[in-house]
């Protein structure tokens, strides 16, 4: 029995390994755009191919943006509530624990028997609270956002400095399983994709 597949498994096989072949050492393909909006627009037709890895840059937010590229809603803020419950319940804990077991005091004839007296404990639970969500914020955002990133390929492109100043930018990355560099090259000059570079690893 032949060791190749046969027929259409052949056809396809061979598309893979052409397609792998040919973004072999490739970051992705890069293109510029005229505006805010042709950005917006080739986002919208990124995502409608199929194409799931890209990513956008702009000296600015644009809005719709988000939608545009198929992003679900960000975990930051569910990564701040999480920071900020965590800092109130260290703030409790801690002052339960040193008025009872610690350092007990009798206040007024009152010794500390539990939750009931909880007015003193608001200040510090409310400012633990506020500090646990602030170093959560950050710390969510540099995570999600891969940062702090050393390197990226689109470094090494002299164009790509106008991404600060007046420039938008589209990158298609080449493990993104639709990737292919000549269709997906068109696919961006069909609409509005000038400048096309392919970005090397």
């Amino acid at each position: 029995m032949s060791q190749f597949p046969i027929g259409s498994r052949a056809t396809e096989a061979m598309r893979v390994a052409k397609k792998q072949a040919a973004s072999a050492g490739l970051y992705g393909i890069m293109a510029q755009f005229g505006s805010a909006d042709a950005l917006l627009h080739a986002a919208e037709t990124v995502r409608d191919a199929g194409y799931k890895k890209f990513d956008v840059y702009s000296p600015f937010p644009i809005h719709g943006m988000d939608d545009a590229m198929g992003l679900k809603r960000s975990l930051l803020g569910w990564i701040v509530l999480s920071g900020g419950i965590t800092g109130l319940l260290t703030a409790i804990g801690l002052q339960w624990y040193a008025a009872l077991f610690d350092y007990p005091l009798i206040t007024a004839g009152k010794p500390v028997t539990g939750f009931a007296a909880f007015i003193p404990f608001v200040p510090v639970a409310f400012e633990l609270m506020i500090l646990f969500s602030a170093f959560a914020a950050v710390g969510g955002m540099l995570m999600l956002n891969g940062l702090p990133a050393w390197y990226h390929p689109t470094l090494k492109r002299d164009s790509f400095a106008r991404a600060s100043d007046d420039g938008f930018f589209l990158v298609i990355e080449a493990d993104d399983n639709r990737f292919d560099v000549d269709v997906t090259k068109r696919l961006l000059e069909d609409h509005g994709g000038r400048g096309i570079e392919l970005l090397e690893d």
